[in-house]
């Protein structure tokens, strides 16, 4: 059997995510297949080293440092960006925070992040480069319209994975994995309206037509994708870790109490969740039996 592991991203909002991970790395839950999306994948990667505590240093130590985001960056020439690229994917795992890139090189399943191409507007799902210290791939499934400039990756420019496939259960079932633990960073009501800084997003990259086309799609594929997830969960195919109320949850989100309450929310659902997901696991059932509760309005 084989068994995916799908995380979506939403920046700041990803500290849910973080915590489910600790939860499954306690319990010894092992995936072969891992695709993340935007800060989905870059917690994905302590998972793949083994690295449990991780997670959530990076969370309380790293995002709440005045060098990790903010706007002073978007005006430096080198960052362009709302984040410090080179403190968050070169220093932090390089120099403060050490990531074991031995261990992640000996993680015996593939290790893909998605991203959205800028030329052809279209998803990618890569697989990550283990060697590379620079983190580039994790640069690139990250890349938010507006908040990031577009990242070159093997001649490419990309950008955030979540634009095109923000959550792709569907490529993981694709990849043949019979059984998928998929971690949400919204809760089960959750429909997605649309972004007022998309159109601003249509302007600015108005040389990419089929980005723009993308980024214009990018409501209605979000909540497709959630219909495709309720369509899997019926059928047994996923099971799914998802907040119970993600309303205060902000992509943005600086305070370490609040980052430290989404990390506990994220435990503490996969926590309570783990009887139902070995079972699912071991037996092939659905989720538990719990229907997903009706959408409301974003």
């Amino acid at each position: 059997m084989k068994i995916g592991m799908i995380l979506e991203g939403g920046a700041c909002r990803a500290a849910f995510s973080a915590g489910a991970i600790e939860a499954l790395m306690e319990e010894g839950i092992t995936a072969d297949y891992l695709l993340g999306v935007s800060a989905g994948a870059c917690y994905m990667m302590s998972y793949a080293s083994g690295q449990r505590g991780r997670n959530k240093e990076l969370l309380l130590r790293y995002i709440p440092d005045r060098r990790y985001m903010g706007p002073q960056y978007m005006t430096d020439r080198r960052n362009r960006s709302y984040f410090n690229l080179d403190f968050i994917y070169d220093q932090i795992p390089n120099y403060y925070l050490p990531y074991d890139y031995q261990a992640c090189k000996a993680f015996p399943g593939e290790i893909k992040a998605v991203v959205t191409n800028l030329r052809t507007g279209a998803p990618e799902y890569l697989p990550v480069d283990r060697g590379d210290r620079r983190n580039t791939l994790l640069r690139a499934t990250c890349a938010l319209p507006l908040l990031f400039p577009p990242i070159r990756y093997r001649g490419e420019l990309y950008m955030d994975g979540g634009i095109t496939d923000p959550i792709p259960v569907k490529r993981s079932v694709e990849a043949g994995c019979d059984k998928n633990i998929l971690v949400l960073t919204q809760d089960r009501r959750y429909i997605k309206s649309p972004e007022k800084a998309l159109e601003i997003g249509k302007m600015r990259y108005r040389d990419y037509p089929a980005f723009v086309k993308a980024l214009d799609e990018r409501t209605m594929r979000y909540n497709g994708a959630l219909e495709r997830v309720r369509k899997y969960e019926a059928e047994g195919k996923v099971f799914v870790i998802a907040p119970q109320d993600s309303s205060g949850y902000h992509r943005l989100e600086k305070d370490p109490e609040l980052l430290e309450q989404w990390y506990n929310d994220g435990y503490e659902e996969a926590r309570n969740r783990m009887d139902a997901l070995k079972a699912y696991l071991a037996e092939g059932g659905g989720s538990d039996g719990e229907s997903p509760a009706a959408p409301v309005a974003e």
